[in-house]
């Protein structure tokens, strides 16, 4: 009896000790996305709204600026996540090597621009990339054509994608470096010994001992992608002509800048919930074990 009434008391304090957390998640994680989901189905401008049932959704189909968003935000992430995984693998590998001299400077260097100031690295793209920026003189040093970075909507997306792999490709190296530490230097001693050359070694050792860290920074750096906003925000303001325009910066319109549309703009961002579960999904799946 004296044992059940102790495991009681320590069940009320181990609650008592936890409530706060909950309370805090409840009020500022959970009742936010529930009062959300209710605003995804809300129709009118600024607080006068009322149900409307599903009619954001079919107005999510007919809206022009939706879909270019849409289509923006899908080619960062399809053009720009796998260069820069790949870029920051392939880095990662080069600074493991013990022989190397100065990996740490070189560490440093590459992860430095994950610590900087998201704004401050984003206007200093936009002045890099200004009609009298250095890039314009550079390229104008070689002889090359007068390229307006900022005003053509292909080389506007090429800056974003540009400013993206130069601000997280460090940020995803540590993983990857993190986790070549950890994998035992007498395998690839084993494979120099029976002559297997180093590309192999990279795609038939590295790659699938560090299968698990990949898909965790793809899945990370995929949501990071599709809730783009900063950079595009600070350096093209989504032009030329909504040629940079996300899915992020949309809402963030429908919200401060337009006539607020705040039932709309709950619907939009709910399409970012969406492809977040489904790419993650289907990340999980090509990356399952076969065997």
């Amino acid at each position: 009896m004296a044992q059940t009434r102790l495991g009681r008391n320590e069940n009320a304090a181990g609650w008592a000790f936890v409530m706060p957390a909950l309370a805090l998640i409840g009020l500022f994680m959970i009742y936010p996305i529930l009062w959300s989901l209710w605003m995804s189905f809300q129709t009118g401008r600024g607080m006068n709204t009322t149900f409307g049932g599903f009619g954001n959704i079919q107005r999510l189909f007919a809206d022009p600026i939706f879909l270019t968003a849409l289509g923006n935000t899908l080619i960062f992430l399809a053009i720009q996540v796998p260069i820069m995984i790949m870029l920051a693998l392939v880095f990662a590998v080069m600074l493991n090597n013990p022989r190397l001299k100065g990996r740490g400077l070189f560490r440093t260097a590459i992860f430095l621009p994950a610590v900087t100031s998201l704004v401050a690295y984003s206007i200093l793209f936009k002045s890099i990339f200004s009609n009298e920026g250095l890039a314009t003189q550079v390229v104008a040093f070689f002889g090359g054509p007068q390229i307006a970075w900022l005003a053509e909507p292909f080389w506007a997306k090429v800056v974003i994608i540009l400013a993206i792999t130069w601000r997280w490709t460090g940020y995803n190296m540590i993983f990857y470096l993190a986790a070549l530490q950890n994998i035992d230097r007498s395998i690839y001693e084993a494979a120099r010994i029976d002559g297997v050359p180093a590309r192999a070694q990279f795609f038939r050792i590295t790659i699938p001992m560090l299968k698990p860290v990949i898909l965790f920074t793809t899945i990370i750096s995929t949501i990071g992608t599709l809730q783009l906003f900063d950079e595009v925000q600070n350096i093209t303001q989504g032009g030329p002509s909504n040629a940079t325009l996300t899915l992020s910066q949309y809402i963030y319109n429908l919200t401060f800048r337009f006539m607020p549309s705040f039932g709309y703009a709950a619907t939009v961002s709910y399409v970012i919930v969406v492809l977040v579960a489904v790419l993650s999904t289907v990340q999980f799946w090509v990356a399952r074990d076969r065997r």
